[in-house]
């Protein structure tokens, strides 16, 4: 995505010179490789504070806990640049409140589930189509990503919503943690719609899930934290996925490409050019999503 500028040099230095790191805002004599989350300012050891999500500084710290920032510290930003919210899973709780509002809708009206599942064409031949994305409903691609039947499909994807949400939430900051949500989630869909049977029926938010699972890993690659109990548990849900043949392995894997792919750009975006290259990322992929529901329209149609 993006490289870090090289140091300039002097038009007669001619000998490469190591690049020194940024001084701390507090102690500036001590070098320091790691920034406040909040408000990125350069921190030394005796200065960083644990956080959710990496560390903050002292001035953050009192911030949050109601004493208010020094009068010149930054406005305090998320490590995507999202603004720090006082909670940092409200889109999550709603995301969660939406998925199991549409669980009971189901149960309570199982018929509405033939309008909401993600499917090319229904019914199939010799019956002439008369609904799916074939057929003009795009609009499946996303009430699918809402959609479960079983208890056991929605208890375990709420509980990854939750685990996986919360943190990424609070580091990404709402607006970019919703849109990485829903742009993994549709390119689940896409990838569904593309290349599994047009008779085939899927729902689920595994597809969304499975971005968060993808953008975790970017992040805690990011934050230069412990990368083997994520693996290990990404590992686990892809062996299931290829293992269980009820499951659509095409949500999981379209949406943890637009996952890596989004989240790498939300957390490596230049501060210069940073919601430019966020929100243009994710049009991106956007546009991929639309242009292989295109192509599998036509092949349909």
């Amino acid at each position: 995505m993006d490289q870090a500028p090289g140091s300039p040099q002097g038009p007669e230095d001619h000998s490469a010179q190591p690049a020194r790191s940024p001084g701390c805002y507090r102690h500036p004599d001590r070098e320091t490789g790691i920034r406040c989350t909040r408000c990125e300012r350069p921190i030394c050891p005796e200065c960083m504070v644990n956080a959710s999500v990496g560390f903050q500084c002292p001035d953050c710290v009192r911030g949050a806990s109601g004493g208010g920032p020094a009068p010149t510290a930054a406005r305090p930003r998320t490590i995507a640049g999202g603004t720090v919210t006082a909670d940092p899973r409200l889109v999550t709780k709603i995301l969660l409140g939406i998925n199991v509002a549409v669980f009971i809708a189901l149960k309570a009206s199982p018929s509405l589930r033939d309008h909401l599942v993600l499917v090319g064409t229904w019914p199939p031949a010799p019956f002439t189509p008369t609904q799916g994305v074939a057929e003009g409903e795009w609009y499946r691609l996303v009430t699918s990503m809402f959609s479960h039947e079983a208890y056991w499909h929605l208890a375990f994807n709420m509980l990854s919503l939750w685990w996986l949400g919360g943190p990424l939430e609070a580091a990404l900051g709402r607006a970019r943690y919703l849109t990485l949500y829903l742009v993994s989630g549709l390119a689940g869909s896409a990838l569904t719609y593309l290349l599994a049977s047009p008779i085939q029926a899927s729902l689920g938010a595994s597809g969304a899930i499975f971005g968060l699972f993808g953008a975790t890993a970017v992040l805690v690659r990011r934050l230069n934290y412990d990368m083997r109990p994520i693996i290990a548990l990404l590992v686990i849900n892809l062996v299931i996925t290829f293992g269980w043949s009820s499951i659509a392995w095409e949500a999981h894997i379209g949406g943890l490409v637009a996952g890596v792919v989004t989240g790498y750009a939300m957390v490596h975006a230049p501060r210069e050019r940073r919601t430019l290259t966020q929100y243009g990322t994710c049009a991106l992929v956007l546009v991929v999503v639309v242009g292989m529901t295109v192509l599998r329209t036509a092949q349909l149609t």
